[in-house]
């Protein structure tokens, strides 16, 4: 396979030679991923979410149970083949930290592989791990990911706020520190977000409450290039007018938006939350999609060059559509 597929190729190299690096040296986040996005002309952010029931056959090995220790090899070798096809393409990727921790520690080894090859590919790496805790644990969450010495260390990760804004602090200090990024969930996709995000709270939405609550640290972690924030929010492009509103209430804030592609949200709704920028397109957040980058239908195969020509075409739809909707057209 080797020989007659390159991407493939590189891909078994890095996987037997065990050759990563770390992340490089921090510098403000926004400002690297609000530029990173304008080079690329697209918000879209790669979601690397590795559903076993769905690793194409190409890759597939063994039963693909979560303790066949094949399983975390196929899953190894899948998403680094992906990462080899957005190579220069996206600005950004984001891993499920609940698809690796499945695997127990082999999956959280892949973990660390994936993050370190997307840093050599220039990728900014935001963890999807939904973090929320109290004291020396939330501090322990924090400096596992976001300091410059830990094991898997990410540009990015997501916490949970509600448990109190004394649960964020951790994480945001540490950011601080290694200029990093945190995103909090604000405005989440799931169909049952309005079951608390909702809720009155004196007369509005607690989604709203929470959003108010960040605007001073939004401030505090502006960038000085792009002047927007290192401090983000979810907000779902499946409630498009909550995200019209959370910016409204954080106008420095970086929204991370879940819900295109698969989810069903369209790529207008995506960016309905972000503002014109300096050359007059859309700006201020990233755009997540998993299922329908990493699992195309034409890609549910054995043969390497259809599955290459699967996620190119995937890839490239969702990279013209977010393109079209940044520019108004």
């Amino acid at each position: 396979m080797r020989g007659e597929n390159p991407t493939i190729g590189r891909v078994l190299e890095f996987v037997e030679h065990d050759s990563w690096s770390t992340v490089s040296e921090p510098s403000h986040f926004a400002d690297r991923l609000i530029l990173g996005v304008r080079a690329q002309g697209h918000p879209l952010c790669l979601g690397l979410d590795p559903h076993l029931d769905r690793i194409p056959p190409l890759f597939r090995r063994g039963d693909m149970t979560p303790r066949n220790p094949e399983t975390a090899t196929a899953v190894e070798a899948f998403l680094l083949a992906v990462l080899e096809r957005y190579a220069g393409q996206v600005a950004i990727a984001k891993p499920q930290s609940a698809f690796f921790e499945q695997l127990g520690w082999r999956g959280m080894r892949v973990l660390e592989r994936v993050v370190a090859r997307a840093h050599e590919l220039r990728m900014l790496v935001l963890l999807d791990a939904k973090r929320g805790d109290i004291g020396s644990t939330a501090r322990a969450y924090a400096a596992a990911y976001l300091d410059a010495a830990a094991p898997t260390p990410v540009d990015a990760i997501t916490v949970n706020p509600y448990l109190g804004r004394d649960t964020l602090a951790p994480f945001f200090e540490r950011a601080d520190l290694g200029q990093r990024g945190v995103f909090v969930l604000v405005k989440t996709s799931n169909p049952g977000s309005s079951d608390v995000q909702d809720r009155d709270a004196g007369g509005r939405p607690l989604f709203e409450r929470i959003a108010e609550s960040l605007v001073d640290r939004a401030g505090a972690m502006a960038g000085g290039k792009t002047g927007w924030s290192s401090l983000g929010v979810v907000a779902a492009a499946t409630h498009p007018e909550p995200s019209a509103r959370i910016r409204e209430l954080l106008p420095e804030a970086l929204l991370l938006v879940p819900g295109y592609g698969a989810q069903g949200a369209s790529a207008r709704d995506a960016v309905r939350g972000f503002v014109p920028g300096p050359d007059g397109r859309l700006e201020g957040g990233i755009v997540a999609s998993s299922r329908a980058l990493l699992f195309p239908e034409a890609g549910m195969t054995a043969d390497a060059a259809a599955w290459e020509r699967a996620i190119d075409a995937a890839r490239d739809r969702a990279q013209a559509e977010l393109g079209e909707a940044i520019a108004g057209s």
